[in-house]
């Protein structure tokens, strides 16, 4: 939108991530409702809300089996059919299927509102992206420690004739491309599910940002946890040679894609190992794909793209957002992910200084 590559003609309401209190409701909410997402017969005027960045209804093919990016009444917030969460006010539609209930939360009061918005977009997608990268069926031999296509199925009759793993086979290495927000949310759940599952792993995290990088590692050096492996930021320029030197050539199981440049799409590629899979989660715009047929077919590289579904990871991001108030719940600090609250009086600055990288999370207070 900023950049000008949506081609907007006309003024719209920018944000496409807001919590708030729920003023009005439409006809559709009544205590008798059935057969439709319990919203709609359990909110009620007064209850805090939390809202992805996208509409979903909760009743369609896509939203029923948990693809809820994709419903066939998605809309994106923000947007001049759909104005957006940088306003005193907004309008939520579909609000049965999309709006995520605070009230609903065992241990709401733990968590800082500042937070809270990040359920809205970020938290959930750098969720999405560490999940399907370690759910992904080239990553399953490092993760079940069995040989592919057993890492995948059931067990099966006969000699599959593989020689035990070595050391060396039983460890991840993963790279994360970007560190801005998203890129940061990113490596905090991918740490944590590393962690979580107790699993050998070498994580690098990229960007060309120096601050980016010089915040990243402040993070990590709270939540780090080096028992079970190894993270380390780097500079696109050199992480070639690292990733090469850490994998004996090899190269990464995993790339997660955070940018959303071709570019990052092709380090991504150069990173990769033969038979690893790229997830990309960046917001792509109408440039080619950086590769040609042949050199996935020849590497064997599976491509993973798209948009997060924000309402269906929910349960995932907020059991992280509860563990990790350290550095999600805190505001302005050097391990803060969230570096001020803004008042709309400094939105023309603040738009400015992150397309030029010169900060990083930035909330708006529509009332300050």
């Amino acid at each position: 939108m900023y950049r000008g590559t949506a081609k907007l003609t006309e003024p719209c309401i920018m944000g496409h991530e807001f919590i708030g209190e729920v003023v009005a409701l439409g006809a559709n909410f009544h205590s008798s409702s059935t057969g439709r997402p319990h919203l709609y017969s359990t909110l009620h005027v007064g209850d805090k809300v939390v809202s992805p960045f996208t509409v979903s209804c909760g009743e369609c093919h896509f939203c029923r089996v948990g693809f809820t990016c994709r419903c066939v009444e998605s809309r994106l917030f923000g947007t001049p059919l759909t104005p957006g969460g940088q306003a005193q006010y907004t309008r939520v539609p579909r609000a049965g299927g999309t709006l995520y209930n605070l009230q609903d939360i065992p241990d709401g009061s733990l968590l800082a509102d500042s937070s809270l918005l990040l359920l809205c977009d970020i938290l959930p997608t750098g969720v999405f992206a560490a999940f399907q990268a370690l759910s992904h069926a080239k990553t399953l031999p490092f993760t079940t420690r069995q040989p592919y296509p057993l890492s995948a199925s059931p067990p099966q009759m006969g000699d599959v004739s593989f020689l035990p793993f070595l050391e060396e086979d039983k460890s991840l290495t993963m790279a994360v491309i970007g560190l801005g927000p998203v890129g940061v949310c990113t490596c905090i759940a991918l740490l944590d599910m590393l962690v979580t599952r107790k699993l050998k792993f070498n994580v690098i995290a990229i960007d060309t940002n120096e601050a980016r990088r010089a915040k990243m590692a402040s993070i990590y050096s709270i939540i780090g946890n080096q028992q079970f492996g190894e993270f380390q930021v780097a500079d696109a320029s050199n992480v070639k040679e690292l990733v090469a030197d850490l994998t004996k050539g090899v190269g990464c199981n995993a790339v997660l894609e955070v940018v959303g440049n071709t570019s990052a799409l092709r380090l991504a590629y150069e990173l990769v190992r033969p038979f690893g899979c790229i997830n990309s989660v960046g917001v792509h715009s109408d440039h080619a794909v950086p590769y040609k047929g042949v050199e996935l077919y020849d590497k064997n590289v599976s491509l993973d793209f798209g948009r997060c579904p924000v309402r269906a990871m929910f349960p995932m991001a907020l059991e992280l957002l509860l563990k990790r108030q350290d550095v999600l719940g805190s505001v302005g600090g050097e391990t803060s992910l969230v570096e001020k609250i803004a008042s709309f009086d400094d939105a023309v600055q603040i738009y400015d200084d992150f397309d030029k990288g010169k900060c990083g999370k930035v909330l708006f207070d529509p009332f300050k």
